[in-house]
């Protein structure tokens, strides 16, 4: 059974000001989603479902979800602030969804296979496509999972302070822990993040989490008990997020589960923030030029 490539694209993008995963940024209109599909394909995925919302459904089966139909079996999942949530005392209304992991947790029904999950917004390139394919196909197990780490130095963004999950490993590679530093940014001391109020700094070749997971669908079912807890812990906050790093924490702190963590030095590449489209263009044309990616992924 082939594994499924599971996209992420029900995010708001506040910072960007706008729908940046529809955004395009390939030479033929490719959106960066369109790049990691045409990898996954090529690393062996049989199956593509979009994480969506229901507020976009038709612009985005226009614009991606029909360019794909006939190159690989194509399905939806729709996340909405009460998909698959639990109704718990002093539940307060949300205006956003509840994060990562309930956008997961939202493709239950129609994810029976192993798979891997990732940003709709971010480039990863074949590499860890082609890694995490041989993963699931080979070593998934119903409590043994995988993540692809990238090193920090190639996921900077030069237009502003980006969020990473900076990871630490065993002597075999299996992830300790996942650790959330927000304002990370290229400084003259060297990469610095937020340590409260004041800056600290990172190793610029820590392994950090792009969202790129690889789990057994038996995650379902573990998934979904974690966010029951977690909204009855969270019902009152409209802004509190399940995010699936701090879920895999938890996951590993219980002995629950463990991650392999597959490292890979290719550049990422995202649009966190408007001014980062141009530079993104730049790359996706360099690497069009080189033959990398034909114009029009999906032709």
């Amino acid at each position: 059974m082939k594994p499924t490539l599971l996209i992420l694209a029900a995010g708001m993008g506040s910072r960007y000001g706008g729908l940046k995963q529809l955004d395009e940024v390939g030479q033929a209109g490719e959106a960066i989603m369109d790049f990691s599909i045409y990898d996954a394909i090529k690393a062996g995925f049989g199956k593509v479902v979009f994480v969506i919302r229901r507020d976009f459904e038709q612009e985005f089966k226009e614009k991606i979800g029909s360019r794909w139909e006939g190159k690989i079996a194509v399905e939806y999942a729709f996340q909405g602030s009460d998909t698959y949530v639990p109704r718990v005392a002093g539940q307060v209304e949300r205006t956003k969804p509840w994060g990562t992991g309930h956008a997961i947790l939202v493709a239950k029904d129609v994810v029976n296979e192993p798979f891997v999950a990732i940003n709709a917004d971010d480039f990863y390139g074949y590499a860890g496509f082609e890694k995490m394919s041989k993963f699931l196909s080979t070593a998934c197990e119903p409590t043994n999972y995988a993540m692809v780490g990238y090193v920090l130095k190639n996921t900077l963004s030069e237009n502003g302070a980006v969020s990473r999950g900076v990871c630490s490993m065993d002597e075999f590679n299996f992830l300790r822990t996942v650790t959330e530093c927000t304002g990370i940014e290229q400084s003259e001391d060297g990469i610095t993040y937020k340590k409260g109020e004041e800056t600290a700094l990172l190793d610029a070749n820590s392994l950090v989490s792009m969202n790129i997971w690889g789990f057994h669908p038996h995650i379902f079912e573990v998934l979904q008990t974690g966010f029951n807890n977690f909204v009855s812990a969270n019902a009152a906050n409209p802004k509190a997020e399940f995010y699936i790093s701090s879920f895999a924490n938890d996951l590993i702190n219980g002995n629950k589960a463990t991650f392999e963590v597959l490292p890979n030095d290719e550049k990422w590449y995202g649009v966190t923030y408007r001014e980062d489209k141009e530079m993104v263009q730049a790359a996706f044309s360099e690497m069009t030029s080189k033959g990398i990616y034909p114009i029009g992924l999906w032709r």
